[in-house]
């Protein structure tokens, strides 16, 4: 499959299209950004990284039932995808309390929930990708209830197996962002599954003061070590 137009370029892909028109190619930069873009940087290697891990991600789910948009990896950075009609919301669920939750509420970070949240951000970079409910979200129209409800369970299982394929690597699933798209009539989970997307701490470091980060907080907050914490995460996972 060959890349033809560019169609779109964000913060950490370029989207381009194919010669069949229900599918797209993915290329992965090695770009960075945080706080909405006010924070910009590079990672070497991390698209890379990303690529390969967030496909191994997507497989892994597809046996677990939960439906993706990943078709084919074609090299180090570029991957065929599914061109869904992505939905304009970010799904974020929480294990732990960290960033932005820990801050908004005043909890201090590394709180242990009882149980897993679920909060939605409105995708729109020029509004700061505000945090909405359900009801605003059928109100925008951007969902409907079926598509919101489908969207909450798979985003749950998700969680449920991403929680037991790293506890495997010595790490724990803090929180997570997805995003999911329509193709077909189906709700199909896209975007990506990386440290760019996820807050990985090593395993048993969360109930501290000095949690080790295996993720972007690592380039957000100035921490150091950001290409090794992106190589450990991929080399627990793959060996390499």
């Amino acid at each position: 499959m060959q890349k033809k137009e560019q169609l779109y370029e964000g913060k950490a892909k370029k989207v381009f299209a194919t010669e069949n028109p229900d599918y797209v190619i993915v290329s992965y930069k090695d770009d960075a950004t945080a706080f909405n873009g006010l924070k910009k940087g590079t990672i070497s290697g991390k698209g890379v990284i990303n690529n390969k891990m967030s496909n191994m991600m997507m497989a892994m789910l597809e046996k677990k039932g939960i439906p993706t948009h990943f078709v084919e990896q074609l090299s180090d950075r570029d991957t065929v995808v599914k061109k869904v009609q992505i939905v304009p919301l970010e799904v974020i669920i929480r294990n732990v309390a960290a960033g932005s939750f820990s801050k908004r509420y005043g909890v201090p970070e590394g709180t242990k929930f009882s149980a897993p949240t679920i909060e939605f951000s409105y995708k729109n970079d020029e509004l700061g990708d505000p945090l909405i409910n359900d009801y605003h979200a059928l109100a925008l129209g951007l969902a409907t209830a079926q598509e919101i409800d489908t969207i909450k369970k798979m985003a749950f299982a998700v969680n449920d197996a991403m929680i037991e394929f790293f506890k495997q690597l010595n790490i724990d699933l803090i929180d997570f962002k997805l995003e999911f798209g329509r193709f077909k009539g189906q709700i199909l989970l896209a975007d990506e599954i990386s440290p760019d997307t996820c807050r990985f701490w090593e395993a048993g470091t969360w109930d501290t003061t000095k949690h080790v980060s295996l993720d972007k907080d690592r380039f957000r907050r100035d921490l150091g070590g950001v290409e090794d914490a992106y190589k450990e995460v991929f080399k627990r996972l793959t060996g390499e």
